[in-house]
Parts: C-alpha cells; sequence; structure tokens
C-alpha cells in the first residue's frame, strides 16, 4: 500500500454509518475500527478517502447483514487539500467492501466517481472504478 501524497482530511469516525458504492450486497456500514492507524489512548480512530477499515453490515442482503467487512473509504463529504492547492470534497461518504485485507474488492461494479487517492493507494479497485476523480 502506498502512502498518499494528498494532506487529507480525517471526515468519519468511529460510529460513522456510510453508504456503500457497490454491488456486494452490502447497502450501509457502520465503521466501528481504522486499520493502520495510531492514535493516542481513549482517543476515537478517524479515516478519511484511502484508509482500510472494519465495518459492520447494518443494511444490506440477509446473508450480509450482521457481519464484519473490511472496505475502503473512496469518497468523502469533508473536503481534503490536494499538493496542487485543490480542495476536493463529494456530494457523499462511500466505501467499497473488500474480500480480504489486500485490497481485492467484493464487488464487481461501482457506482459513481472514487477520488484519485484510492486510486493510486488501491490498484485492484482502481480497475473496476468508472472514472476516478
Amino acid at each position: 500500500m502506498k502512502a498518499v501524497k494528498a494532506r487529507i482530511t480525517k471526515g468519519l469516525q468511529k460510529g460513522s454509518i456510510i453508504e456503500t458504492c457497490d454491488n456486494s450486497g452490502a447497502k450501509r456500514l457502520r465503521i466501528f475500527g481504522v486499520k493502520r492507524m495510531k492514535t493516542v489512548h481513549g482517543r476515537n480512530p478517524t479515516c478519511g478517502v484511502g484508509d482500510l477499515i472494519l465495518a459492520s453490515v447494518i443494511k444490506g442482503r440477509p446473508d450480509m447483514r450482521k457481519q464484519v467487512v473490511f472496505a475502503v473509504i473512496v469518497r468523502q463529504k469533508k473536503e481534503y487539500l490536494r499538493p496542487n492547492g485543490l480542495r476536493v470534497k463529494f456530494e457523499d461518504n462511500a466505501a467499497v467492501v473488500l474480500k480480504d485485507d489486500k485490497g481485492n474488492p467484493k464487488g464487481t461494479l461501482f457506482k459513481g466517481p472514487i477520488a484519485k487517492e484510492v486510486a493510486e493507494r488501491w490498484p485492484a479497485i482502481a480497475k473496476l472504478a468508472p472514472m476516478a476523480l
């Protein structure tokens, strides 16, 4: 996994509910953990575009509900800064459900654009994405 060049403001935290933008069967996720994040004891973990999260499925197909899944944040409402000075923000918060923590997506079709930072960091997601902004 490559480092992200942009200065990403962490717009989501533990307990946030986000939509999925793939056809994996999950519709809505609740974040309960952020992988590869170190913080002060007792602080709520936060995440932004391109981060790997642990989430539970709270709405979706019956066989997917109440499952713990890995996911990657692909869009966030909170704006963040790119190295060229451009500020980027999306209309919604969205994630892509993964098969494992290696980065292979569970779904085969994505709805809407994904952030360019996600495409750089997760090549398997970039292959299936309709467009990267």
